[in-house]
């Protein structure tokens, strides 16, 4: 471990930490918009869309993050379609990460009893109304966790941002060992820091599973 040359460019390192913090926390928020949204249809069972959020979720569940990443990056230009790497990465993020999320809440819906459907019904409640004034904020607490540990996950996976040129914290690091051929205390030095920011979140997602259980 060179660390003088650590100390050198801990500014860029951080920088790079940036990203991928900025990255994680926008592409998780519009995971779980987009994921309550598809849940939502699928649950209502809203004819024709909710087959097509089917497909949309069996297809982000199968197929590699990275693949998909290149398939923005590099197809959509083509398509007339032209957006930063920025906006490719968050996008792409938001989009595989829905498609889990989506499957949380439905799992948080499908834990309520079907009597308080049929209460909500009775008093005239809409299934609309039912979801989002009843439902919803049941279902919530229970998923608490697992939207935890995608939010880990996707904190980790953001370093594949690093192959359609985002200078996050990974390529960072990766860039700047090919010039100064410092791998170990780049790599090393990036993984410690993935590592400290990810184990205390992994503690306090196991306390959030203590205090409300698991699906």
């Amino acid at each position: 471990m060179n660390f003088e040359y650590l100390r050198e460019v801990a500014p860029q390192l951080l920088q790079g930490l940036s990203v991928t913090v900025e990255a994680t926390a926008v592409g998780m928020t519009m995971a779980c918009v987009l994921g309550l949204i598809v849940a939502s249809v699928r649950l209502l069972r809203i004819p024709i869309l909710g087959r097509v959020f089917g497909l949309y979720v069996l297809f982000f569940r199968n197929t590699p993050f990275l693949i998909q990443l290149y398939f923005l990056f590099y197809v959509l230009p083509e398509l007339g379609i032209v957006l930063s790497a920025m906006v490719v990465g968050i996008l792409g993020l938001a989009l595989q990460y829905s498609a889990y999320t989506a499957e949380m809440y439905r799992a948080g819906f499908e834990s309520i009893p079907k009597a308080q459907w049929e209460a909500a019904h009775a008093l005239n409640f809409n299934s609309l109304q039912t979801l989002r004034l009843i439902i919803l904020p049941q279902a919530i607490r229970p998923i608490l966790p697992a939207l935890g540990n995608q939010l880990i996950s996707m904190f980790k996976d953001s370093s594949l941002l690093a192959a359609i040129t985002i200078l996050e914290l990974f390529g960072t690091a990766r860039q700047l060992a090919s010039v100064s051929f410092q791998f170990t205390t780049l790599f090393t030095a990036v993984g410690l820091i993935y590592f400290a920011l990810s184990y205390p979140s992994s503690i306090l997602v196991n306390r959030l599973q203590s205090r409300f259980g698991r699906l």
